[in-house]
């Protein structure tokens, strides 16, 4: 070589470490590693002005540590001010698909804002390790100011640059920095060895240098899982510069991340398109398996986010004259933490899904809180033999809602305007709580048993007590508003027993006629009576984000009510057809059932249940060599559960053998068997489209897969799969050739559409299209005993530790619910979204807690929300404000038509809630405002009332 040569190759050098802040230990263990590992960065950084460093692109490792260390905060906040530590901009470093995108959007809020509490955020949505991409990202970035991404995991094939503009389905690009060649551990051994720093600089220039030919500094990343930097790297640094750069070699640059892409630029022209997801196998791993490990996990995610997105936050925001704020707060920390990629997604080990799940408990419990804190404000002015409605939907809904109320035979419901709307019998609660005997010395133990005036959770409406015949009975109801004292019922006990008259109380206190008493030291007979009540399905009109009140009647005829002669399509159910005159549906004796909608769209077989072997782990599933598969039951049985006209059920169960475990030696499954029932509810209601299912088993096997296949009524070549603010197109096939098997296993959220049929769905599920496009098959549950495996039949090389995850088998109870719509011609054109929004969010029922005599309020709307595939992602107070996101998830424009009673104006924000719009805010007439949206386009909006 010629050493006057002057060097062509610059490295920039970015030390790093990626954070998993629970995986394959508990969050704890991994914060005391996280402690020591900061303390040596810090004072590392204090003692040499050198020294820069990238923390994960997520500001929860700040957090973590200042938790601990809080007499840190101002070193820390003086190295992100002077741009040599550089932290965020997420909060954490989620998994994209397991989530909400609201949550995707909250996750950046917090990060950005949290970094911007420090001294600033990193400029760039830095993403190094997540499983796949989603393809509403390129716009949640650029609309929250970032002008970079820089990604790993999902790139497809066609990327042959370091950078390539990344574009959302609405058209937003944003340039994208590809981690090419060893992901975020490029140059991870650079500086291990003082004297092969100049060898491997060389080693990794020339992995990077294809990927950059117009010979501009690399990006090469110096760090790894749990990783600090070299004490001496800036002497190591400049020694490598001093003896080799200047001789032609490889020169090295320390810099964060943030450095580095200051020097970037932000223009996307020139470079190689990929528009929507990333979900590609060609360049790394995507470790798609973990959409279905720890399936429970997934369903308590989900539940969790819609008790806080979709009833918390918006019934707070336009019914409550308090403060949820604080609460809130605390439930999307919950909700955002346990987003990360290993949390979530359930590939760590056991104590992590433990506390994930708790964390995820907590955010629910949280939200309902609010809930119930806002509809119980409500109530207090709804009397108590009422109930209060709340409708999470922006549009006005007329649904069925399951309600207690008092009385036996049938009711109608009458609301405050006298609407009148039919309700069903489902069924009768019990009026015998408690009959025993007990010796006389015993009955003040009884008494103990009151608390004021609740006994048995109910409140006591009257009692007795029987010398002759030594009776003490009580009568109940959920509510009372007569005067109770225990007082009056231990006097008039220990003047039965001494031989005075009977006494008792019949809700007004006054005792009974007397008589003589009897032996009175004997044993006493105890009953305790409730009232009679029922429950009713019934199907009452809410408006839109508002709320009603309705009060059952005794007794239904249509002459009580000519306007409301009874349900607009009502459902029958006989001899295994369930049909209400939009759709029939049929059972089979397999316990699989035909739909046929009036349009004539049919499709039969459906509900077939698949059980086969896997001997994979939590990231990967593995077909067993010698698979068995189980479809056939061995016995069915079908019995009608509601026969209509609101509701009607049938429940099938049927019984297989499922195979007891996987046999790891064998590459096959286990002889043994397994008993399981697997029942399954399958409803009509009046006026919908869509069939009802839910599936519920007892999971007593490991090491296997249970899907739930779903024909279509046509052969399909692609399926559109709902999440993340969009509709995502996907073939029957996935791309491959890295090392880990292609399985064209997608996410889909609210749900997935193919071929004619859309299945609704309460979580993200895993899902394929199978038989060559003619079903859908989606994953119930995928029990494995191991974190990783090191000898994976369908991926290459392990993706963690061996480590036994025994409560990965998921034994026990499991229940899933779906929905079933048949449609003619496209997904977008049939009305999906609207099915969709009800399956998912049901009405809110209360109890009244005034008083009887109350009248019945007048029912109110909130927020209404209109526009052909326009779906609500958010609606929150904000700086006084009234905070709205919205979403067209529709291939074609839309108009979306805002509505507010005594809505002023209307401001169009960026995702952080700040103005874009210059000049007059939109025009507002009549108290609505409406707005042209482009095809998947995220839109939000401050409303002024």
């Amino acid at each position: 070589m010629d050493v006057t040569q002057p060097h062509t190759d610059e490295l920039v050098i970015v030390p790093h470490t990626h954070w998993d802040r629970e995986w394959y230990l508990p969050f704890q263990q991994f914060r005391l590693q996280l402690i020591g590992l900061l303390d040596e960065v810090l004072e590392r950084m204090d003692d040499d002005p050198r020294q820069r460093f990238t923390l994960d692109g997520q500001a929860v490792a700040v957090d973590d540590y200042l938790e601990v260390r809080p007499e840190q905060r101002e070193r820390l906040t003086a190295l992100v001010k002077a741009g040599r530590l550089a932290v965020g901009p997420w909060q954490i470093l989620l998994d994209e698909f397991l989530c909400s995108g609201e949550n995707i959007v909250r996750n950046l809020e917090t990060g950005l804002r949290r970094s911007q509490e420090m001294g600033g955020a990193l400029p760039v949505g830095y993403l190094p390790d997540m499983f796949g991409h989603c393809a509403q990202l390129p716009q949640i970035l650029r609309g929250a100011g970032l002008e970079h991404a820089c990604v790993w995991r999902g790139v497809p094939a066609a990327v042959d640059s370091h950078a390539f503009a990344w574009t959302a389905p609405d058209g937003t690009a944003i340039r994208t920095e590809y981690l090419a060649a060893g992901g975020y551990g490029s140059a991870a051994g650079l500086f291990d060895d003082p004297e092969k720093v100049a060898e491997r600089a060389r080693a990794v220039a020339a992995k990077l240098r294809p990927w950059r030919p117009d010979g501009s500094p690399m990006l090469a990343m110096y760090g790894s899982d749990h990783t600090a930097p070299a004490a001496d790297l800036a002497d190591l640094l400049e020694r490598h510069n001093s003896r080799h750069a200047a001789r032609g070699g490889v020169r090295l640059r320390l810099a964060t991340m943030a450095e580095y892409f200051a020097a970037q630029p932000t223009d996307v022209a020139g470079l190689r398109t990929v528009h929507g997801e990333l979900r590609s196998h060609a360049r790394a791993n995507i470790l798609p398996g973990v959409l279905s490990a720890r399936a429970p996990l997934k369903q308590a995610m989900a539940r969790a986010e819609r008790a806080v997105e979709r009833y918390a936050e918006p019934l707070a925001a336009l019914w409550f004259d308090g403060s949820a704020q604080r609460f809130l707060e605390l439930a999307w920390q919950r909700l955002i933490e346990v987003s990360c990629h290993d949390s979530v997604t359930g590939c760590g080990c056991d104590e992590t899904a433990q506390q994930v799940a708790a964390r995820i408990a907590e955010a629910e419990q949280l939200g309902l809180a609010v809930r119930d804190m806002v509809g119980g404000q409500l109530a207090s002015h709804v009397p108590h033999d009422a109930h209060l409605l709340l409708n999470p939907t922006p549009a006005p809904r007329t649904e069925l809602v399951e309600l207690d109320v008092a009385g036996e035979g049938p009711v109608h419901l009458v609301a405050a305007d006298g609407s009148v709307f039919p309700a069903q019998p489902v069924a009768t609660a019990p009026r015998l709580l408690a009959d025993d005997t007990v010796p006389a010395r015993r009955l003040p133990v009884v008494l103990a048993r009151v608390h004021g005036s609740e006994l048995y959770g109910q409140e006591i409406t009257g009692w007795r007590v029987d010398p002759a015949r030594r009776l003490l009975h009580f009568t109940v109801a959920r509510k009372s508003e007569l005067p109770f004292d225990i007082a009056e019922v231990e006097a008039a006990l220990a003047a039965a027993r001494s031989g005075a008259e009977e006494g008792g109380g019949h809700g007004d206190g006054h005792g009974g006629e007397g008589q003589a008493a009897g032996d009175t030291e004997g044993d006493w007979r105890v009953v305790i009576e409730a009232e009679p009540r029922q429950r009713v399905a019934a199907l009452v009109s809410v408006p839109a984000l508002g709320r009603t009140a309705v009060r059952a009647v005794p007794g239904f005829r249509p002459s009580d009510a000519p306007a409301t002669p009874g349900p607009a399509h009502p459902v029958t159910a006989a001899d295994g057809v369930l049909a209400n005159g939009l759709l029939t549906v049929e059972l089979a004796e397999d316990g699989t059932f035909a739909v046929r909608t009036a349009e004539g769209v049919e499709l039969a077989g459906a509900g077939r249940v698949v059980d086969g072997g896997d001997l994979g782990d939590t990231y990967n599933y593995a077909p067993p060599a010698h698979d068995v598969l189980v479809d056939r039951p061995q016995e069915v049985t079908v019995r009608r559960v509601a026969e209509g006209p609101l509701t009607g059920a049938y429940e099938v169960e049927r019984r297989y053998a499922w195979l007891v475990a996987g046999d790891f030696a064998g590459d096959g499954r286990l002889v043994g068997s397994e008993p399981t029932t697997v029942t399954t509810r399958v409803e009509l209601r009046a006026g919908e489209r869509f069939v009802r299912l839910a599936v519920r088993f007892d999971n007593r096997s490991d090491d296997h897969r249970v899907r739930l296949h779903i024909p279509l009524p046509r052969r399909a070549e692609a399926s559109y799969g709902e999440g993340q603010f969009a509709v995502v197109e996907r073939g029957l096939t996935a791309e491959g050739g890295f090392g880990e098997e292609p399985l064209p296993t997608f996410p889909a959220s609210a749900f997935v559409a193919a071929g004619g049929a859309a299945v609704l769905l309460e979580h993200a599920t895993e899902y394929e299209l199978v038989g060559g496009g003619t079903e859908l098959a989606l994953t119930l549950l995928r029990p494995t005993g191991r974190m990783s495996r090191n000898r994976h039949v369908w991926r290459d090389e392990p993706a963690g530790g061996e480590f036994a995850t025994p409560q990965a088998q998921c034994r026990g109870l499991r229940t899933v619910t779906f929905g079933l719509l048949p449609y003619p011609g496209e997904w977008h054109r049939s009305g999906v979204h609207s099915a969709a929004e009800s399956f998912r969010h049901p009405l809110a029922a209360l109890h009244g807690t005034a008083p009887a005599a109350t009248p019945l309020p007048d029912a109110a709307e909130g927020l209404s929300v209109a526009g052909e595939g326009v779906v609500l992602s958010s609606v929150r107070q904000r700086e006084g404000q009234l905070e709205v996101r919205v979403v067209a998830q529709s291939p074609h424009p839309a108009a979306v038509r805002l509505a507010l009673p005594g809505l002023r104006a209307a401001v169009r924000c960026d995702l952080l809630g700040r103005p874009v719009e210059q000049g007059e805010p939109s025009a507002v007439s009549g108290g609505a405002v409406t707005v042209p949206l482009r095809p998947w386009e995220i839109a939000t909006f401050r409303l002024r009332r």
